[in-house]
């Protein structure tokens, strides 16, 4: 992940004794203006993990607009994964990283979803962090509204869905609703949707982990788009 960070966002880079004679150092040391070398008795304190790997990096936090995040390539429609209220912050770092594997634009979240910099987020995202557009809406439902005004449909992914998500359409501008791991969606936010969808299951499974859920979707929507020559 360090030697991904790009040059202009990279404040600072510490290392341990043992990683500094490490040849893959160098590298990365050489885009830092600031790099300070600590023991390795002196790094653990600074890691939050048991074994870490001997190098810590001080990024600039990037923010975007909704603008940014519902803007997409010339010749590409949005496909946005929004968020509400998920705690877990795997389930976050997984999505952004499935996301960007299946091409999603941009991730929205309410202000109750889990930190995106927190660093088991970071962690998890294995560096799309660095390059997934996000944006947290301080109202989620106005934002959503927006959005559909914009001509961007929304499918909440709800146990109370009429339709199997495979068998629905998203080549257009198009919008995943996940909710909370315990509780789902609310109300407010299902209501909006312009469809609800459902992914069927044998055996007594009621429900998917929140990130599970998310790929299924957004690689659905990858596979139709990719058939279709869209991307």
């Amino acid at each position: 992940m360090c030697q991904e960070i790009p040059g202009e966002q990279l404040r600072a880079l510490y290392i341990s004794e043992s990683f500094s004679k490490n040849p893959a150092c160098r590298g990365i040391a050489e885009k830092a203006s600031s790099v300070e070398t600590v023991s390795d008795e002196v790094f653990r304190t600074f890691s939050d993990t048991q074994t870490p790997q001997g190098i810590l990096a001080l990024v600039r936090q990037q923010h975007y607009s909704l603008q940014q995040v519902t803007a997409a390539e010339d010749g590409e429609q949005p496909l946005l994964m929004i968020l509400e209220r998920l705690q877990d912050p795997g389930n976050l770092g997984t999505i952004l990283r499935a996301g960007e594997g299946a091409g999603v634009t941009g991730i929205l979240m309410d202000s109750a979803t889990a930190d995106i910099y927190s660093p088991k987020v970071i962690r998890s995202t294995m560096g799309s962090v660095l390059r997934m557009p996000f944006f947290y809406a301080e109202d989620l439902c106005g934002t959503l509204k927006i959005l559909k005004k914009q001509g961007i449909s929304l499918y909440a992914a709800h146990l109370d869905g009429t339709n199997s998500y495979d068998r629905e359409t998203y080549l257009g501008a198009s919008g995943f609703l996940i909710g909370n791991e315990g509780n789902g969606l609310s109300e407010e936010a299902a209501a909006l949707a312009d469809r609800l969808v459902r992914i069927p299951m044998k055996g007594k499974v009621e429900s998917l982990n929140a990130a599970v859920a998310a790929s299924v979707l957004m690689f659905e929507a990858a596979r139709q788009r990719r058939n279709t020559g869209f991307t």
